[in-house]
């Protein structure tokens, strides 16, 4: 088959992968699952989105343990999916391989890194796909191609057999269309024993966080505002500026701190996501800076200018950055106590168009990592939760759930996801 050829380009390679076992009893049994191109499977190169990469490495000897563990509870995979190159991008573009067609809306990007996979389960080709997430690669194609997208808490899921982007940050992640299916994969990956599921004891909605999005925030806080009381009571709502305690209860962000242009940013927010993408830099070159150096690969636009940036990097502030990871863990897991939720834009806005600028999306990045970095930094668990369309184009909520509550999440997801889209539709926003 030729690259990215068929099934709107979301394939890099098809092929039939199952367990010995067939019994119908599995939990997953008869359920079909792409995997990215950065999960080794054996006999195949784990191309990493590069010609240049898969050029210079040698196929896989094993199969990385969480697409093991999918096949071994009954699933089949059907196939490694388009990447962004390296994962060094949220757009979904890929200059060699193509750009996976976004169902939802084909004049726009389908989000990256994980691009082939959201699109093949938005396409339905399969019914759930494995991607990775370390600054948003997982939550920001869910958001963009109208599906389920589920970051987990960050060392829940083992990362071996997985090419590392940035260690402090890498998860691996799955999509769904159906939140059923986005559980049952769930409690496979997560490892769960006791499936018996808790009430959240608040829902906190990040007020200023939704008023960064181009529109419609305040109909959207309305939304969930109805979605929590038809399913948990008015008592569970509260609400918060998250801007204001992040920079109140971590203090090292003041090292990342600018003095540019806030109209369009939460200040605490941005000068976190600064400290999360120097960590990503500074861990990418160490993982990848040797190779790039030797190997000179052909790089597309924008991702280039990225991978050469980290490759310069030094370590100053590296040790800053940890520090404000420790402090924003600390603040986070005292606002949520237990069994709390965080509800916020997965993004700021709607995927933008295909071949945009890289210079016109500048503030729409910075908004979508000053959202991203709070689960990215934290280490927390997030889904981005799709709503329907506006304007055309799919919009997005996600919820969030300190590190080790990921069941608590899926259980959520699956009570309100019905009732979102409900509430969403009332309203009549389209």
């Amino acid at each position: 088959m030729a690259k990215g050829s068929s099934d709107n380009g979301a394939f890099m390679d098809k092929f039939i992968l199952k367990s010995g076992s067939s019994s119908s009893q599995l939990p997953l049994s008869g359920l079909t699952f792409a995997v990215k191109d950065i999960f080794d499977v054996d006999g195949y190169v784990t191309g990493f989105g590069n010609p240049d990469w898969a050029r210079t490495h040698s196929a896989a000897t094993s199969t990385a343990p969480a697409v093991l563990a999918l096949l071994k509870a009954g699933a089949t995979c059907v196939g490694k999916t388009v990447m962004d190159e390296m994962a060094y991008s949220i757009n979904g573009e890929n200059v060699h391989y193509g750009t996976p067609t976004n169902t939802c809306a084909p004049d726009r990007v389908p989000g990256g890194s994980s691009s082939g996979s959201a699109v093949a389960v938005g396409a339905m080709t399969v019914d759930f796909s494995l991607g990775t997430d370390t600054g948003g690669s997982v939550r920001v194609p869910a958001s963009y191609c109208g599906i389920l997208g589920f970051r987990p808490s960050h060392g829940i899921v083992s990362t071996k057999g997985v090419i590392p982007m940035a260690q402090s940050f890498d998860t691996v992640g799955w999509f769904a269309r159906d939140p059923v299916i986005l559980k049952h994969v769930g409690r496979i990956l997560l490892e769960v024993h006791d499936a018996s599921s808790v009430a959240p004891s608040s829902i906190v909605i990040a007020e200023d966080c939704f008023k960064l999005m181009d529109s419609p925030g305040d109909q959207l806080t309305r939304v969930i505002t109805q979605s929590v009381e038809k399913s948990y009571g008015r008592h569970c709502i509260k609400f918060a500026s998250l801007g204001d305690y992040v920079e109140e209860k971590v203090p090292n962000l003041k090292h990342f701190w600018s003095t540019g242009n806030q109209e369009y940013s939460i200040a605490s927010l941005a000068a976190l996501s600064s400290a999360m993408r120097l960590l990503q830099r500074y861990e990418f070159k160490k993982n990848h800076g040797e190779w790039v150096t030797t190997a000179k690969p052909n790089l597309g636009p924008g991702i280039s200018e990225r991978v050469w940036e980290a490759v310069r990097t030094m370590d100053e502030h590296i040790d800053v950055c940890h520090s404000v990871k420790s402090e924003l863990i600390a603040a986070l897991t005292a606002f949520l106590e237990d069994f709390g939720i965080l509800a916020l834009p997965t993004v700021a806005g709607p995927p933008p168009k295909l071949q945009q600028e890289a210079s016109s999306l500048e503030i729409f990045r910075a908004k979508a990592f000053s959202l991203l970095s709070v689960a990215g930094v934290s280490g927390f668990c997030q889904v981005s939760v799709p709503l329907g369309m506006y304007e055309n184009l799919p919009i997005a909520v996600s919820l969030l759930a300190k590190k080790g509550m990921d069941w608590l999440l899926l259980n959520v997801v699956e009570t309100m996801y019905t009732t979102l889209k409900e509430q969403f539709e009332l309203l009549n926003i389209d």
